[in-house]
């Protein structure tokens, strides 16, 4: 059985910006299995729940702003828990030291621990920007190895991985066992400027990307792209469809080719 397919939602946030109601329907209408919210739209949990059971679509997670879940992370748990949401993600933060990876470390190990005891997983979603060294560490592995493993999970962004001059597939097995979320985003270079574009569309090799996440454990590919050349839920339609084919083209009797 091939994993299902999310979108982060802040791949169409021009879209939800207009309508959220009626992009998430758009979403459900390509055929996404779910959804990983960047925000609410406005709406109350009992109103988003309510329309993600009319519209068949799951919820993968949510990101939430470290600002937002440091002040007030037990209504982002009842809001999560409200709509069935299992993963509460911190998408960003930034850092200047060694010792700003540590720390970061030891705050994300409180928040895991709230959510843990409600019955909720956590994690960290990285960017390009903590692959920088210190002392031939990077600083995104520091912050894996100081957080508790059992309550921090590695939301991987393979484009970031890549994007850093790394192999995606060889990092999600370094990490293996926390990778429940893959944050699929593919890269094209435009006059030597790396830029994301529409899954299937560029260079990032997913098929080794999906055998070694299916080998380790992940949960969800969740699609994420951030550049355009097609109104986006064009091109969030053309990732589904790539993606989807290319799963299915890997899968052997109902199993994945695993590495």
């Amino acid at each position: 059985m091939s994993l299902p397919i999310a979108l982060q939602l802040y791949s169409i946030k021009d879209e939800t910006e207009k309508d959220f109601t009626e992009a998430l329907r758009r979403v459900a209408k390509i055929g996404y299995s779910g959804v990983e919210f960047a925000g609410y739209g406005g709406l109350s949990s009992s109103e988003l729940k309510a329309l993600l059971r009319e519209l068949g679509l799951k919820v993968c997670g949510s990101h939430v702003s470290l600002d937002e879940l440091t002040k007030n992370i037990d209504n982002v748990i009842e809001y999560n828990l409200e709509i069935g949401s299992p993963y509460i993600i911190c998408p960003f933060a930034t850092y200047n030291s060694k010792v700003d990876y540590e720390e970061m470390a030891q705050t994300l190990n409180v928040l895991a621990l709230k959510c843990s005891e409600k019955g909720i997983l956590f994690g960290y979603h990285n960017h390009g920007h903590e692959f920088q060294e210190y002392q031939g560490e990077y600083g995104l592995d520091i912050l894996y190895k100081e957080a508790d493993a059992e309550l921090v999970k590695a939301e991987i962004d393979t484009y970031w991985v890549q994007y850093a001059g790394l192999d995606p597939a060889q990092y999600i097995k370094k990490h293996a066992g926390r990778c429940d979320l893959i944050h699929i985003k593919d890269m094209e270079i435009v006059n030597g400027e790396k830029r994301s574009t529409e899954v299937g569309n560029g260079i990032m090799d997913f098929k080794t990307i999906i055998k070694e996440a299916e080998k380790q454990g992940a949960k969800w590919f969740i699609i994420e792209q951030e550049f355009f050349n097609e109104p986006c839920l064009k091109s969030v339609e053309i990732g589904y469809n790539n993606l989807k084919k290319l799963v299915e083209d890997i899968i052997t009797d109902g199993k994945i080719e695993l590495i």
